[in-house]
């Protein structure tokens, strides 16, 4: 993607983000309905990488994986390291994808619009807390399910841009839950899994949400994760770019094993 299209892009998305719907139930978040230029969002479509560009989850994400080993999602991370090695057309647009999405002004206009959260979180002090982007891919299929949970507080931000190619599996949005007073979690309100569109918010420990299993009529669920880690101190900071390493590592031993195969 030429330099001109990337800062077009990187001012079309900030605009996506001053413009989102704020919401506050069950917690502080913020809705797109429209996050990328249409003429880029067909071109992410018809450009998607295929399912031998990803690797499977591991870590936390369990419930992903099924009895006989297969895992329902992958990930594929928007890095200049991990890109690379997709054709020509694919690895110029999702180039450009990842480096706008890791933009400073997209991120300071993240940070603005979820201010308040931030700011419960890490005080007044929230504008200046160092923050690592990692956008990736995600691919979801029949069987995945997360239950409800809040992010690690690793990360300080969590926005989730949905890749899907119409209207028709707008049900597996995911789910955000509020507390009962006895401890359950209880759905508030489900995000529309719709083209071109997306939420964001700050990682917090009522943040708790979920994705209800992926059924039979979804082919593939696909999104982007964009992750904003907390990089304030040695110890995050050391850890955030070894597990960038590792992550490369991971993908480049996934991607020698299924060519030995």
């Amino acid at each position: 993607m030429e330099r001109h299209r990337i800062a077009d892009l990187v001012n079309f998305i900030v605009q996506s983000v001053e413009h989102a719907r704020a919401a506050d139930d069950p917690f502080h978040h913020l809705v797109f309905p429209r996050v990328f230029p249409d003429d880029v969002y067909h071109e992410m479509l018809s450009r998607i990488p295929t399912a031998a560009d990803y690797r499977p989850m591991s870590g936390r994400a369990k419930e992903s994986i099924l009895v006989d080993g297969t895992s329902t999602r992958v990930k594929l991370d928007l890095l200049p390291e991990h890109v690379d090695c997709l054709p020509d057309d694919q690895r110029q647009l999702w180039q450009g994808i990842g480096q706008a999405l890791c933009a400073t002004e997209v991120q300071q206009a993240v940070v603005r619009r979820l201010a308040p959260a931030l700011q419960r979180r890490f005080g007044d002090t929230y504008r200046e807390m160092p923050l690592f982007p990692v956008p990736a891919l995600f691919r979801d299929t029949q069987g995945y399910f997360i239950p409800p949970h809040t992010d690690t507080h690793w990360k300080g931000i969590t926005v989730q841009f949905y890749l899907p190619c119409d209207d028709q599996t707008a049900h597996v949005g995911t789910v955000f839950h509020r507390t009962l007073p006895d401890g359950r979690k209880e759905p508030a309100t489900r995000m529309t899994f719709a083209p071109n569109s997306g939420y964001a918010f700050a990682v917090g420990d009522d943040t708790w949400h979920s994705v209800d299993m992926v059924g039979p009529e979804v082919t593939s669920r696909d999104s982007i994760l964009l992750t904003y880690l907390v990089d304030a101190g040695w110890l995050r900071y050391v850890r955030n770019r070894g597990k960038r390493l590792g992550n490369l590592l991971q993908h480049r031993m996934t991607q020698v094993l299924r060519h030995v195969a």
